[in-house]
């Protein structure tokens, strides 16, 4: 199919809007895109600063055959808006509705799944490859932030890309880093001056005359390294040529006629192009302007004046960004990292109190995970603050860098569990399994904010080795105490049923033993505080004077507690009938975390009806 597609003519979907037609568009779909997110949340500031260049995208590409591959995605609300999805928009990230993320499977549109950063480009450069490979002749284009650039696998793909000779289209969205400070208007003409056709044509000529003998072959060589010196003078285009790159821009990503007339000229070049676009993050949106970086991920507004509708109260993040600033000012050695998530882990605070000790290195959480180790080798005690689906990206760095030598690397490791609207690209329900593969680290799970002050402490400053400390989304549940220092205690005495879990899940047992006390049937309730190294001992002389066990966990079925504990039942030769209940063997969808919930049965009406059936007493 996809070579059929391939061989029939290009039709744009906007292909035949005029300039003066585009730029009405953008207005209209500037106000649409306000308007939806003001209902659903979302990623607003960045999709609202690529509004011109999403629309003279699809002026230029036919995505339902060229590759358009968003790096992270945070931008591509219009480009879902413009490829049949503009009425689904108020279902945006809302369970059963559109994701807020590129997703293949949710339209032949959207060509690669896109959450995590810095990977449009090496995952381009494939698309491209494989097109050659294939005798297909569709379009192949990367669109990476600025931001984006400070991974390393985007060099990674920069590097080779430059070296294909095929035609590969990345476009950078600068919208913040200073690329090009020094600029001015000589950069501007010239970068004009490149596309009239009277400089085509004679570069073209040019090229082919100069190419048909010794001598003119020699000169070329000597004018295009005279041209190239004096541009590198003047454009900042020096790092992306010297990787092989065609170079245009700094353009006006604001300016939908001239964006499209470029990138026309961009994809004609059959070529390596690096397409350098300037737009500001939260274009014609006036707090969004103002404020970018509180509009980048925002709950449901009022569009009049950006104000939430819901106040936000405290959360897991502002709990341990508070106690960093308590622990640093008792111990010197304490410093904080994050990558290019200061506000949302919570540390802004602590960058603002202790500036010397704070260190943000972008979208580079294996750099961070490596400057760590070199800190604590150092006799530092580093705490490196990172959304768990983010510190995926730096398991070697885990096993290589900080394990070996046992370095006492705390991981605060924010997101844990179902995160919500975001999806499968961000739900952190694989840290349990993945940070217990990791010889000699300990991981606390806190189920109150109580717990991760009194957990955080412990971690940072009695605990030797690598360390981690996960925590979820959002605020505390019903339980709000300290359970201790203890691994597992138990914290509700019972007969006829264990209940065992960690963290806020722990909330959702306590109200199913609730309800299973409303049927005469007393739970045991044991929690774990501590996940990696597993104790199991409490949990099995429950399970001894029980006989049932229902063990739940907002994580992957492999390498769970819940597996693991089962394991230790068989090795003890325990015998008793057991549920585990957890995320499952597969990715979660997007959607609010208690629907979610419910529908993978870790809500406590559900979790009641499982141990139900463990009795074997199903209503």
């Amino acid at each position: 199919m996809q070579e059929q597609l391939d061989k029939t003519k290009r039709s744009p979907i906007l292909g035949a809007v005029s300039d003066q037609e585009a730029a009405e568009l953008c207005r209209t779909l500037r106000e649409e895109l306000i308007r939806d997110v003001s209902q659903t949340g979302g990623h607003l500031a960045s999709n609202l600063g690529a509004v011109e260049l999403t629309v003279a995208l699809h002026r230029v590409l036919d995505t339902s055959r060229d590759r358009l591959v968003f790096d992270v995605g945070h931008q591509c609300y219009l480009h879902k808006m413009l490829t049949g999805r503009r009425e689904q928009m108020t279902t945006l990230r809302q369970f059963g509705g559109i994701a807020g993320f590129p997703k293949p499977s949710e339209s032949v549109h959207d060509a690669f799944i896109a959450g995590h950063a810095s990977n449009s480009v090496a995952v381009a450069l494939g698309m491209a490859q494989a097109r050659d490979v294939m005798g297909a002749d569709n379009i192949v284009a990367a669109l990476i932030g600025d931001g984006a650039l400070t991974g390393g696998l985007a060099y990674e793909g920069l590097s080779n890309g430059g070296q294909y000779r095929g035609q590969l289209l990345v476009i950078l969205n600068d919208n913040g880093m200073s690329i090009a400070q020094n600029v001015g208007a000589v950069a501007q003409h010239l970068a004009s001056q490149r596309l009239k056709p009277q400089y085509l044509s004679f570069k073209q000529g040019y090229r082919k005359v100069m190419g048909s003998f010794w001598l003119g072959r020699k000169l070329y060589r000597v004018t295009h390294s005279v041209k190239k010196a004096l541009k590198q003078s003047i454009l900042p285009c020096s790092m992306f040529e010297n990787m092989g790159f065609t170079y245009l821009g700094p353009v006006d990503g604001h300016d939908v006629a001239y964006l499209t007339k470029i990138l026309r000229y961009a994809v004609s070049l059959k070529e390596p192009v690096l397409l350098h676009v300037r737009t500001v993050k939260g274009k014609g949106f006036a707090p969004a302007e103002r404020n970018p970086d509180a509009f980048h991920g925002v709950s449901p507004f009022h569009p009049e004046t950006g104000e939430p509708k819901k106040a936000s109260g405290e959360t897991f993040s502002s709990v341990f960004g508070r106690t960093m600033v308590r622990l640093a000012r008792n111990d010197p050695r304490i410093c904080a990292l994050t990558a290019a998530m200061v506000g949302g882990t919570g540390l802004d605070g602590f960058a603002q109190t202790y500036p010397g000790r704070f260190f943000d290195v972008g979208i580079a959480e294996g750099c961070a995970v490596s400057m760590a180790a070199g800190m604590a080798k150092q006799g530092a005690v580093p705490v490196f603050a990172v959304y768990s689906t983010f510190l995926q990206r730096s398991y070697d760095m885990l096993l290589h860098d900080m394990a070996i030598d046992r370095l006492h690397v705390v991981l605060a490791v924010d997101r844990a569990g179902l995160v919500g609207e975001d999806g499968e690209t961000h739900q952190g329900v694989f840290d349990v399994a993945y940070l217990d593969s990791i010889p000699g680290i300990t991981v606390y799970a806190p189920a109150s904010f109580a717990e991760l002050d009194r957990m955080l402490e412990e971690a940072v400053c009695r605990v030797s080795g690598p360390v981690a400390v996960r925590y979820p989304r959002g605020g505390q549940g019903e339980f709000r105490g300290d359970s201790g220092p203890e691994p597992v205690v138990v914290l509700r005495a019972g007969t006829d049923i264990t209940l065992a879990g960690y963290g806020t899940e722990l909330n959702e047992l306590l109200g199913a033993a609730d309800r299973l006390a409303q049927e005469g049937i007393q739970a045991e309730v044991v929690k774990w505080n501590i996940i990696t190294p597993l104790e199991t001992s409490v949990v099995l002389e429950s399970v001894r004077r029980t006989g049932h066990l229902l063990v739940a966990e907002e994580c992957v079925e492999q390498g769970s507690v819940g597996v693991r504990t089962l394991a230790a039942l068989e090795a003890a030769g325990v015998q008793a009938r057991t549920a585990l209940v957890s995320c499952g063997r597969d990715y979660v969808t997007h959607g609010a975390v208690d629907l979610l919930k419910k529908s993978l049965g870790l809500d406590r009406d559900s979790l009641f009806r499982r141990a139900m059936e463990v009795l074997g007493r199903e209503q």
